[in-house]
C-alpha cells in the first residue's frame, strides 16, 4: 500500500510534472497544494501545515540553528536566480555602483529572506559593502513573517526599521524614503504589501544596467549559484522511512528533466528557423537546475557560511545537519 503524503509547493514547470501526476514517486500516493512562496513558507514554519514543503533555505537554516527540528531538508531547489544583479535603485538617487549603497536607506521584504541573504554576501564578498553599513526598512511584519516564526532580531550592529503599516517598499521607493531595495517582490499576499511593479517604473532602475552580465561575472568568478527555495519533509517520516527522502529527490529529478525537454521543444521552431544561433540548441538543453546536494555543494556551503556571517544563526551549519542522511551522496 502507497504511504499518502500532503506536499506543497509554488507553481514552477520544473515541479509541475510531479503536482499534475505525470511523475510518481514510487510507492506515495501525493496530495499536492500549489501555495504561493511567500504564504507557504510562513504557514509551514509556524503551523507545519504539510508533510512536504517546499522552504525558504535561508529561513529553515536558522529554523534548525535555534532547536526546531520538526522538518529536515531534501536536496531538491526550486529556484536560482543572481540576487544581488537585481538591487533596484530610485533614478534620483545618485547610486551609480554598490559602494554608494554605503550610508543609504535600503527596502527589503523580510531581512532574512534568502534572496536579501545572498544580495548582502554578495555585496560583501564582492564589493566591500557590510551589512551594516545600511539603514534597512523591513516590510514584513512580526506577525506575518517568516522572522516571527523563527524568532528573528536584527544583527548586532544592524539597523533594521519596520516599516509603518500603511507603507511599503513600493510607496517609499516611489516616495523617495528609500534609496534602493533588495528582492523587491511586486505582488501582495498574505504576507506581503507592496503592488507596484518597480521594475519597470521610469523613476527606478537596476543598480547594475546589465542586469544578465553581472550574473554572468559573478558565476564565472565564484562558480556560485544562488540556491533560493528547497523543500523539507517532516524529520519524523525521514527517520522512520529513509526511503521517502531518496524516492522524492529521484521523482523530481525526473520531474526536472521533463521540463527541460519541453523547454527545449518549444525553443525548437525558432532553433529551425534560425531566429535563434545556431549553438542555441547545446546552451537550451543544459539543466540550469540541478539537484542534490553533490552538484550543489559549493552553493550550499556559501549559504551555511552567510547565514551565520550575517548573524542570522549562531553558529555555521554543517551540510549534514541540513539535509536527510539517506541523500547526502545524491
Amino acid at each position: 500500500m502507497k504511504k499518502t503524503l500532503s506536499i506543497a509547493f509554488a507553481s514552477n514547470p520544473r515541479t509541475w510534472p510531479v503536482f499534475d501526476g505525470r511523475v510518481q514517486p514510487e510507492g506515495l500516493e501525493l496530495q499536492p497544494s500549489i501555495v504561493g512562496p511567500s504564504e507557504l513558507f510562513w504557514r509551514q514554519l509556524k503551523y507545519a501545515d504539510f508533510d512536504v514543503a517546499e522552504m525558504s533555505m535561508s529561513s529553515f537554516m536558522i529554523a534548525l540553528t535555534k532547536g526546531d527540528d520538526r522538518f529536515v531538508g531534501l536536496p531538491i531547489f526550486t529556484t536560482r536566480r543572481f540576487f544581488h544583479s537585481h538591487i533596484l535603485v530610485r533614478r534620483g538617487a545618485g547610486i551609480k555602483t554598490p559602494a554608494d549603497l554605503k550610508g543609504r536607506r535600503v527596502g527589503v521584504t523580510e531581512y532574512q529572506q534568502t534572496g536579501a541573504l545572498w544580495s548582502r554576501g554578495a555585496l560583501l564578498h564582492e564589493f566591500g559593502v557590510r551589512d551594516s553599513d545600511i539603514e534597512w526598512h523591513m516590510e514584513r511584519t512580526p506577525e506575518l513573517s517568516h522572522g516571527g516564526a523563527t524568532g528573528f532580531k536584527p544583527p548586532a550592529g544592524v539597523t533594521v526599521n519596520q516599516i509603518p503599516s500603511e507603507k511599503s517598499v513600493a510607496t517609499m521607493m516611489l516616495s523617495g524614503e528609500l534609496d534602493a531595495c533588495v528582492h523587491y517582490r511586486g505582488h501582495a499576499t498574505i504576507v506581503n504589501r507592496s503592488n507596484v511593479d518597480l521594475k519597470n517604473h521610469p523613476d527606478i532602475a537596476t543598480l547594475f544596467p546589465d542586469v544578465r552580465e553581472e550574473g554572468i561575472r559573478y558565476w564565472r568568478k565564484t562558480g556560485i549559484f544562488p540556491i533560493n527555495h528547497g523543500m523539507v519533509i517532516r524529520r519524523e517520516l525521514a527517520e522512520k522511512h529513509p526511503w521517502i527522502a531518496i524516492n522524492l529527490l529521484q521523482a523530481f529529478n525526473q520531474a526536472a528533466k521533463i521540463a527541460d525537454a519541453e523547454r527545449l521543444e518549444h525553443c525548437e521552431y525558432h532553433i529551425d528557423t534560425g531566429l535563434l544561433p545556431a549553438d542555441a540548441r547545446k546552451a537550451l538543453s543544459t539543466a540550469v537546475l540541478k539537484h542534490g546536494v553533490v552538484a550543489n555543494r559549493a552553493t550550499l556551503e556559501a549559504i551555511a557560511l552567510y547565514t551565520h556571517e550575517q548573524g542570522l544563526t549562531d553558529r555555521r551549519l554543517a551540510l549534514d545537519e541540513v539535509f536527510a542522511p539517506s541523500t547526502m551522496e545524491m
